[in-house]
């Protein structure tokens, strides 16, 4: 990718019912009006939508009044049994070794990044994504690499990258409403 674009990467709305959603399809809670009005806002004049076709991303789309094109890369990772079983305690481990930590029966932060960072370098221009904090960490890792897992990434929150041809920068991160 040698030109220039920025990503406005948006967190889709809280789950409805708090938990690990991962690939599971649940409903988002859009009730924050005002948090929704603001993201709104900064989304706004962009050459692109793309969204998640998970529900909540797509509830939440629906709540600002986005049209986005919808993309199956960029589904949240898969956390395979830890969706219904919990993430076990997994220790202290470096950035390296958690991004290539597979759950059973599911994929790696790795396995995600791959995924979803070939469709982020395609992007031109300036680019609304609403999605998953998996697809902003792995958007993240374009610029810092697996130190993106050390990242919080709250519901509603607002993710800013541009590329140039220098690479990847990361203007703001996890922004939320006042």
């Amino acid at each position: 990718m040698d030109r220039p674009a920025r990503l406005l990467i948006a967190r889709h709305a809280p789950l409805a019912v708090a938990g690990l959603a991962g690939r599971r399809d649940v409903p988002a809670d859009c009730t924050d009006r005002g948090a929704l009005d603001w993201l709104r806002g900064q989304l706004s004049g962009v050459d692109h939508i793309w969204s998640s076709p998970a529900l909540r991303c797509r509830q939440t789309c629906a709540a600002m009044g986005l049209a986005p094109e919808f993309l199956p890369d960029l589904w949240e990772q898969d956390f395979g049994v830890w969706e219904q079983d919990g993430i076990p305690d997994l220790g202290i481990l470096p950035p390296e070794r958690l991004a290539a930590q597979q759950p059973p029966q599911g994929e790696s932060f790795l396995d995600m990044a791959a995924r979803v960072q070939p469709l982020l370098a395609r992007a031109t221009g300036t680019t609304a994504i609403v999605a998953h904090a998996g697809t902003v960490r792995a958007a993240l890792a374009l610029a810092v690499g697996p130190a993106a897992l050390s990242f919080a990434v709250a519901p509603l929150s607002l993710t800013i990258l541009s590329h140039s041809s220098g690479g990847w920068a990361v203007e703001a991160v996890n922004r939320i409403a006042p």
